[in-house]
Parts: structure tokens; sequence; C-alpha cells
């Protein structure tokens, strides 16, 4: 008798192939069989109706700080994700020195827009190594599997102390040694690889940019042939410099020497001028080399509203003064008042006239309501602007009354980049290319204005079922793209893929009920800080080393995750 059998699913297995109707066999946390299994289990899921399909691999959150105290690890959990990956962009909290942790709350509070109250009070610092971060993160029971990255900033901050995030002071040759050592020793006990940020948009709590910004190309190439010579190791790079030769060189040059992987989000429009993000690096893989760029489903997004951080009217002097601090119904009974309103509506920005390149006026044309079933590729004329247009308003005016629709509850999208045509269809094209890497959920970060954990769950929705505008993608593309593709990319081999042998993370879904909900604010995390969190329909089950842990989106008190030590398997 086995101990799981799932039954009389549509099976999509993670390979890419085409699906089929099968059942699936578990004992302990591994499948033995797929296909007709005629042995019985000792609990049977009836699949009938549903896709059976692996545990996604999210390979890009920031639940570092959550990963010690949060068993659940929601959303990402909720959205049938069974293993992310922790310690990108650079930022993490090992090693540290002793006194050195408010330091690094900084730099996650300002970098991921994480409440630095809720990390001082969440975090029980049990550390002072990289391997000993990895010890308590096994020591800690979860709902899913975790992996880890060593983080630059850190690193650097550990061996430079005050000079780490400065300009002008470069780490001396000993210096650069000792942190190529760190990075190489947090390797070998199990991290996954190594992370670095060379982004202007990076920085702490008090506006200075995270340690690793300015870093010269040869200590970015020496940091990352520490990992020379182990059997495994990733190198994920946020940079605004991959539009340069400079960069490219050193970035080929790691791969070439180490044989390892690299992995790229790049933020510069520079890097995508003619494609040239991706055409380099798909002339580097057909060099036998695997730089692998990053992209979401869709363009990362800023919620505008006010359960969020962010709307047009937060450097209003009089919003930002009398208003913001106030509990929502007494912003909302104050909003309305008519005086406030006009009063409000004539006072210029506080934080300028422009954001991101745009002028706010400009930026309404790229604000869209989200609707309680969110609708993340709309038509120009569905901005506020345009609703303004048709109106014959001010956009403002507009803005402001939408605002205080649904109890204050209506949230905005604003798309960051990628959608000046106001469609999809450059994302399906790159979603295609060999070497795309389906990352960027950020699952766990930026609390107060992004809500992108759930990116898998519209993944698969939208571009496998609901997109209208043009052409979808196939399920079995997407399935694996959001698992064994991910999974592999981080050397977790282990997962990913339906087979006997397998480890048994698999998720069992009412594709036809698969929905996701507006975003919402929940006050959770601890000190009772906010978060923007997105709930979703129809996972009817999800199975983590071959555990049922969630039943209809309910967690169903099994903790069977684990800290996956990267070469050794979970």
């Amino acid at each position: 008798m086995h101990d799981l059998v799932i039954r009389g699913g549509t099976v999509i297995d993670g390979s890419g192939t085409e699906r089929f109707l099968g059942d699936l066999a578990v004992d302990g946390d591994r499948v033995v069989a797929v296909g007709d299994v005629a042995g019985r289990g000792r609990r049977e899921i009836d699949a009938r109706d549903c896709l059976v399909t692996p545990g996604w691999v999210d390979v890009h959150t920031h639940y570092d700080g959550q990963a010690t105290w949060d068993p659940v690890l929601g959303p990402s959990s909720w959205h049938g994700v069974t293993t992310v990956v922790m310690g990108n962009c650079g930022v993490g909290f090992a090693p540290v020195r002793p006194g050195q942790q408010d330091f690094l709350i900084e730099l996650m509070e300002g970098v991921e827009d994480i409440p630095g109250s809720a990390l001082a009070e969440g975090i029980n610092w049990q550390w002072e190594s990289f391997p000993e971060y990895l010890d308590a993160l096994e020591r800690f029971p979860r709902a899913i599997d975790v992996g880890t990255q060593v983080p630059h900033a850190a690193v650097r901050a550990y061996v430079m102390g005050e000079r780490c995030n400065t300009q002008e002071d470069l780490p001396s040759p000993d210096e650069l040694k000792q942190m190529a050592q760190l990075v190489r020793e947090g390797v070998a006990a199990g991290a996954l690889g190594f992370s670095s940020s060379r982004t202007l948009l990076h920085k702490d709590k008090h506006g200075v940019h995270v340690p690793g910004t300015f870093a010269g190309s040869d200590e970015m190439l020496a940091l990352g042939l520490g990992m020379k010579g182990l059997r495994h190791g990733i190198f994920e790079l946020v940079s605004d410099h991959l539009g340069t030769d400079d960069e490219w060189a050193w970035v080929k040059q790691f791969a070439r020497e180490t044989g390892l992987k690299v992995t790229l989000v790049a933020t510069s429009a520079a890097a995508y001028e003619e494609g040239r993000l991706y055409r380099v690096a798909e002339e580097a893989r057909a060099e036998g080399m695997e730089i692998r760029p990053q992209m979401a489903g869709r363009p990362t997004g800023v919620l505008h509203g006010l359960t969020s951080s962010f709307h047009v009217f937060v450097g209003h002097p009089t919003y930002a003064s009398e208003i913001a601090p106030l509990p929502l119904a007494e912003k909302l009974a104050r909003l309305a008042d008519s005086e406030v309103r006009s009063r409000i509506l004539a006072e210029d920005s506080g934080i300028g006239q422009t954001v991101m390149g745009r002028s706010l006026a400009e930026l309404l044309w790229q604000v869209f309501p989200l609707g309680t079933t969110p609708d993340y590729e709309q038509r120009r004329e569905a901005s506020v602007a345009g609703i303004a247009a048709a109106r014959g308003e001010s956009p403002f005016a507009v803005m402001y009354d939408l605002l205080l629709e649904e109890g204050g509850r209506t949230l905005f999208y604003q798309p960051l980049g990628g959608y000046t045509n106001y469609n999809l269809d450059y994302y399906r094209d790159i979603m295609q290319l060999p070497n795309i890497l389906f990352g960027l959920s950020d699952g766990g970060a930026h609390c107060g204005v992004i809500a992108d954990a759930g990116m898998a769950s519209y993944i698969l929705s939208y571009w496998g079922r609901d997109r209208t505008r043009g052409e979808r993608l196939p399920l079995e593309y997407l399935v694996r793209k959001l698992s064994r593709d991910t999974a592999e990319a981080y050397g977790m081999t282990d997962r990913g893929l339906l087979t006997p042998g397998a480890k048994a993370d698999i998720n069992v879904i009412d594709f036809d009920a698969l929905r996701l909900h507006r975003p919402e604010a929940v006050y959770d995390l601890p000190t009772g800080g906010r978060r923007l969190v997105q709930r979703v329909d129809g996972y009817r089950h999800t199975v983590q080393s071959g555990q049922v842990t969630f039943e209809s989106g309910e967690h169903t008190g099994a903790l069977p995750g684990k800290l996956v030590r990267g070469g050794r398997g979970s």
C-alpha cells in the first residue's frame, strides 16, 4: 500500500511533454509511480477534472528574515510554491558581526521595503557566520523548502565595517581575499550561490547605496571566483551596467572559468535596447555558458491606494501632514470633506513633479484601477488619465475620487516598465526565449507597494487560459518553466518533475477555478507590521515532501519543509 495516491488527474509533469490522464503514487517523500497505479493508498486524492503538476520553485524571494519566524511562509505557499530561494539582490542577514544586525536590517528595509520593526522583533539572531545561519534555518520547521545565497552586502559589511558602502573606499587585497573566502565558505556549507546588486535603485532606509553598488569589476569577478571548483553555485546579479561591454566581459569570464551559472536582472534601459540583454546572453549560451536573464510574467507594478504606501497624493502637504498617519476610516472621513479635497488638489507635491522620469500627470496614463478580479493588461483608455479624458475631468480629481471607492480599499496598478504599447506581447515573446528564467516574484518583500508573490498563479492562469488580447502559451511549457527549469537552474535536480524517484512536491489544481484575488493589506508581521498579500482560489491540494500541506487554500498544520543545501539535495 502506498502512502498517497493521486488519482485520475491531468498530469503535466514538468518535463514540457504533452499532458496525460493518470495517477501518481507517493511513498515517504518520493514519487514512486506515475501513470496507471493499481495499488491503493493510505490516503487517496481524487484529481478528476484537475491538473496535477510539480510544486512551483520560486527562485527570487526575500524571506530571509521571515523564514526564521514564520513556519507557513505565505503568501508564496498559498500559491503552490513548494521551494523558495532567498538571499537575492545582494542583501541578507549573514554573515554578521555582533552589533551589526541593525545595519543589515536597515539595508533590507530600504531595498526590499520590509518593515524594520518587524525584522528586529521577529529575527532571533542565532548566528554570526553564514554556515551558522544555514544551521539556524535548518532547525526551524516550516511548510515549504527554503534555499538561500550568500549576499554581497553582508559579506562586504563583515569584512570592511563602516567603509563597506562608501564609493571611495575599495577593499584592500587582503580584504578582497577575505570576502572571497566568505563566499566560498557559505556556498561550500550549502548556499545555492552568491548574489550582488550594482544598481542605484537599491538604497538602505537612510538613502545610502547598499554595499557593493560601486564595486569594481575586479571585485565582482574575485568574489564570484570564490566559488570556483565547487560542485554547485550560481551568481545572481542585479545591475545597471548590463548594457556595457565591461560588465559582460567579467560576467562571461566568470562563467567560462568556473563552468557555473549566472542569472541576471538588468535595471537600465541600455540593457534592453535592441534586445541587447537577451542577445548577448543567447550568444553566451551558444558558446557553452549558461547566462540566464530573469523575468516575471508581467511588469512589476507599484500598487497605488490608501492601504498601500504610495499614491500620487502622498507628497501633497495636507495629505502628508494631516491624513497619512490616520487609520483608514479616519482617512476616508477627512478625504471626503470637500474643503480638504479642494486643498489637496490645489497643492503641489512635495516629492516633486516627476516620478521615475514621468510627470505626475503623465504617470496617470500608466495607473489602472485593478478591480476585484485583477486585470494586469489594460488598454490606455482604462487608465486613470484615460477615464478622466473620457469624462472631461482632471486626472487628479478622478484619481482622488477613485481612491475613496470601496471603503478606501481599491488599488491601482502602475507597471514599472515594458508597457508603453499597452499590451504584453513583448513579454510573450521574451518568455519563450530558451535561456529565460522565470523569477522576480519578490515574495516576502516590498510589503507596502508590491504584491507579486502569486506570480506563478498569474502566469499559469493568464498566459495559459485567460489572455484574450493576444496569443497564450502552452500549459506544458509554463509548468516546466515554473518548476523543473527553475529547480535545475539552482542545482536542485531532485524536484520540479513528476517522475519516479523525484521529490514528492505536487500541486492538484482546479484549473477552471484558478483565480487571483485583489491584493489586500494585512497587519500580521511582528509588531503588527503591514504587508500587501494576494490570495488565490483553485489550489485543491499542495503536497510537500509527500505530506499534504494545503487543502483548498488552508494550511493543514503539516511542516515537512527543509533547508535545501546546495550540492546535497534537500
